[in-house]
């Protein structure tokens, strides 16, 4: 890059030594600009892989054992959409159900299965968590009645037994349903049965129950000979909530966005597989149930046929959360006093 006649007249040569930092210089900005060129195509990925270029890690805990909502997590890990991604995935089963915000929110924990309204009442408890996407976009928890009884809806059980399950929020969508259809809600009989529905219905300890969800308690509880009619709380005053929601923390969010979105990337292919082979989906899940808590592949089956329509966002991205759907359930949350401080609806979800 230096010009020869510099070097072939030697009266010159003091003009030429002066003239050699310079050059030295001018090499040394080159090979800088040609390694940054270089390095330029990874900036984008260095979240998503390691200084040694391993896949970055990410773990996300259940909110309850591996089932059939879980098929695309396990499909997308085991066709390798989050290698894809840059990813290495770890899901893991919480001790308890109600661990998972917790751990998330303690950084314990990348990601983690959640409720809809569970979310807005952590933070208006001041826990920072935030979700991420919709999984399941409709109500699984129904109101539970024996198929052959006389209740025809909610407020057929004005002064009978109803069982829920230790929760405040499922006692205060008992009531919601109960007075929108006409009867009273104050003569309710609440029993805390806690995770005893499925024997709390079937013995006749209670004529109803909530807490059940539709694609599990009701299945099971028909297998058992004791078929139920169930009351879609959306039809009876309740907010239609997303039942099933991916969370982050906020601070998780701060430092491994650009990871989330791949990681949903990876989600949606993992869920457009379940659409499209759920045997093969259901295939893989059964390999990855949990030893203490095995897997009925019957109910499993079924579960997922009434799964697949209340997952489905139609034009919109699998996950995709709307607006409305949190300023509705903020708004019905604290109608019923189940906020313990403010919180703002729009502060809780963020779309990857």
């Amino acid at each position: 890059m230096t010009h020869p006649e510099l070097y072939r007249n030697h009266s010159t040569h003091k003009k030429t030594h002066r003239l050699i930092p310079y050059l030295l210089l001018l090499c040394l900005l080159t090979l800088l600009s040609g390694c940054a060129s270089a390095k330029d195509p990874d900036t984008s990925a260095a979240s998503s892989e390691n200084s040694s270029g391993n896949p970055h890690k990410l773990t996300i805990m259940l909110d309850w054992y591996p089932n059939a909502v879980h098929s695309f997590l396990y499909a997308a890990q085991q066709n390798g959409y989050f290698a894809e991604e840059g990813l290495e995935v770890d899901i893991q089963m919480p001790a308890d159900s109600n661990d998972a915000l917790k751990l998330v929110a303690a950084g314990k924990a990348d990601l983690a299965l959640s409720y809809q309204p569970q979310v807005l009442m952590a933070r208006s408890e001041g826990i920072p968590v935030k979700s991420v996407a919709a999984l399941v976009r409709h109500p699984l928890n129904h109101l539970l009645v024996p198929a052959e009884s006389a209740i025809t809806g909610p407020k057929k059980l004005t002064g009978k037994n109803a069982g829920y399950s230790s929760i405040p929020l499922y006692e205060a969508m008992l009531r919601t349903m109960v007075k929108y259809d006409g009867g009273d809600p104050a003569s309710l009989n609440l029993i805390d049965v806690g995770f005893d529905l499925i024997p709390a219905l079937s013995t006749g300890r209670t004529d109803g129950i909530i807490g059940g969800f539709i694609n599990h308690e009701a299945l099971i509880l028909e297998k058992e000979g004791h078929p139920v009619t169930s009351f879609d709380p959306t039809d009876y005053g309740v907010p239609d909530y997303y039942e099933l929601v991916l969370v982050a923390s906020e601070q998780g969010l701060l430092d491994s966005e650009d990871d989330y979105r791949k990681f949903m990337n990876a989600a949606r292919k993992g869920q457009q597989f379940v659409q499209e082979q759920p045997q093969q989906a259901l295939e893989i899940l059964f390999a990855h149930e949990d030893a203490t808590a095995p897997l009925d592949q019957a109910i499993e089956t079924k579960s997922l046929e009434i799964l697949l329509p209340l997952m489905d966002a139609g034009k919109l991205p699998f996950g995709q959360q709307e607006e409305k759907s949190w300023e509705n359930v903020h708004t019905w949350l604290s109608e019923n006093g189940l906020l313990s401080g403010e919180t703002d609806s729009k502060e809780a979800f963020v779309n990857l």
